[in-house]
């Protein structure tokens, strides 16, 4: 009997394909050939892991995506205080994330909630954590004023739940932004199975909790090495490791979560000045093609603070103070529904999506106060505040981590405690030659000095003479002369508080005063333009001053596919 040619032609094909996906299924899944070396990176025998299927990054918790770009930073507008502290520069700024809202109390509360579980304040070890990152309360008080009801209320009653937290100085809005990347990166690593569910809330304590840092450096020091908090995450054998040939188990590698795994979260931070004044101007709104039509006087475009549109036209687009007396308007018609703060989100959002970045509450950003923007020396994320550090390394060859017997406070000039490193943290030191000898980028670890406020840039630095006569300049020969308040606590505890009464001083400023941007409710309209700058002290707290987190973008510079305009 003839077999038919196409039929037969048609089985071997069919068992050719049956054949090859009989061989495809023995390969894993996520092998796939390195262009580098040709190995199969991800291979389920071993060798180079990589997280091939992750593609981008997260969007954090209460975080907005800010796409980077060229801008305009200083003022454009008349500058009629005559400060020129903020002289028009062209700027560029990569993508990042920004808080939606400024921090709310309810927010802030949680932390303060967490601090006080973890670290009782009844226990001597941990009595000035709490203390230390708790708001003063008493910015509200005025010597000719009545307002002990915000004094007793403000932070805590749930009616002001979601306004504005006040009383934090800057100090306290950065550890609470170290908080808040352990915490967020906790909760990541638990949904992606590295940690067991509720460990964050449930087996916590003072000696055994989380940090980023520790984890991501050795993650078996987090949770006190407790390996049934601490999980082994997907790519690794339920079953534990098992014998090869010979007979030896081979410990599993690369089962704790990385940077490289893709999953855990950069750091939540204060946004630096230039990405807090290119997110609040918001250009994107008006632009045409690759130019602006224009800048922008205030968040929303136009030159007033009242709303055109049909639906809410007259309305003040945000809360400040409109002249003598004058906090809110009219009672039953107010302008801006506020007399103090007002609860986020009642005002509109900017062409980025944040609200409140005009009035309500000013907000601290993360750079050292200099009157000057040098734009020779760099244009690009510009920032004045890096003190380059690196985690420190014990006698043994480990890592120092801290612990509840040396827990790292700052000193504040009023006296008040922070805590600046907490138990389950890595330990901080400046780093040193070994990170800076011949380097062209950076030679030392503190830079806030540079080119501005370091010896070199005093008109009395001399050039031509010898070390020992340049390190000998005097206080009116520095750049910066500003009152040095200084605190002494001696080993009983017992503290001294030593007030500057020279009458020598020439400034305020000194490496210890931060900028704030954003006018606030009591401030008027001029304070509103997103280049404004004001200064304070670092380690002192206002009613009108707030803050909002955020975060570095990682990978591409843009979310969306860019498409052609016709």
């Amino acid at each position: 009997m003839k077999v038919n040619k196409n039929i037969a032609l048609k089985i071997m094909l069919s068992l050719t394909l049956v054949i090859g996906l009989a061989s495809c299924s023995k390969k894993s899944k996520t092998d796939s050939a390195s262009r580098g070396t040709g190995w199969n990176v991800n291979s389920s025998k071993g060798g180079f892991r990589n997280a091939s299927s992750h593609k981008e990054q997260e969007t954090g918790p209460g975080l907005v995506f800010i796409e980077g770009g060229t801008f305009t930073k200083g003022l454009i507008q008349d500058d009629v205080m005559h400060d020129w502290n903020n002289i028009p520069n062209q700027q560029h700024v990569m993508s990042f994330y920004m808080d939606e809202t400024e921090v709310t109390n309810l927010m802030y509360l949680e932390y303060l909630e967490w601090l006080k579980k973890v670290y009782p304040p009844t226990e001597e070890n941990y009595k000035n954590i709490y203390e230390g990152a708790s708001p003063d309360t008493l910015v509200w008080r005025n010597r000719l004023g009545y307002n002990e009801t915000m004094t007793n209320n403000y932070l805590r009653h749930p009616a002001y739940a979601n306004y504005p937290v006040v009383g934090v100085n800057w100090v306290q809005a950065v550890e609470f932004s170290k908080w808040r990347t352990d915490r967020v990166n906790e909760a990541v690593l638990e949904k992606n199975g590295y940690l067991k569910k509720n460990a964050k809330s449930l087996d916590v304590s003072a000696e055994n909790n989380f940090s980023t840092e520790t984890y991501i450096a050795a993650p078996t020091l987090t949770y006190g090495g407790n390996e049934e908090i601490l999980l082994k995450g997907k790519g690794s054998s339920k079953k534990g490791p098992k014998p090869g040939k010979d007979g030896k188990v081979v410990e599993e590698k690369n089962v704790y979560a990385q940077r490289s795994t893709g999953i855990i979260l950069p750091e939540y931070r204060l946004p630096t000045e230039s990405e807090w004044e290119y997110a609040a101007a918001a250009d994107v709104g008006q632009r045409e093609y690759n130019i602006y039509k224009g800048q922008k006087k205030y968040p929303w475009s136009g030159s007033y603070t009242r709303s055109g549109k049909r639906s809410n036209k007259g309305f003040q687009l945000a809360n400040f103070k409109q002249g003598n007396g004058d906090y809110g308007g009219i009672a039953g018609w107010s302008d801006d529904g506020a007399d103090i703060t007002n609860e986020v989100k009642k005002y509109p959002a900017n062409d980025f999506g944040l609200y409140d970045m005009a009035g309500n509450v000013a907000e601290w950003v993360a750079d050292v106060y200099r009157p000057i923007v040098d734009v020779e020396t760099n244009d690009f994320n510009y920032f004045r505040g890096n003190v380059y550090t690196k985690n420190k390394i014990g006698k043994d060859g480990k890592l120092d981590i801290i612990t509840s017997n040396n827990v790292v406070y700052d000193t504040l000039s009023n006296g008040k405690l922070v805590a600046k490193s907490l138990p389950g943290e890595i330990a901080q030191v400046p780093v040193d030659e070994n990170e800076t000898y011949l380097r062209q980028n950076f030679s030392t670890s503190d830079n806030i000095n540079f080119r501005d406020g370091d010896k070199q840039s005093t008109k009395y630095y001399k050039f031509g003479g010898s070390d020992a006569e340049k390190s000998k300049m005097s206080d009116k020969e520095v750049m910066y002369n500003a009152p040095k308040h200084n605190v002494k606590i001696d080993s009983l505890g017992n503290m001294d508080r030593k007030y500057d009464k020279s009458s020598k001083r020439t400034t305020l400023i000194n490496d210890a005063v931060r900028v704030y941007k954003g006018g606030s409710w009591r401030d008027r309209a001029y304070w509103l333009d997103p280049a404004q700058r004001r200064f304070f002290p670092q380690d002192m707290a206002t009613d009108y001053i707030g803050f909002r987190c955020a975060m570095s973008r990682v990978g591409s510079k843009s979310k969306a596919k860019k498409s052609p305009r016709n």
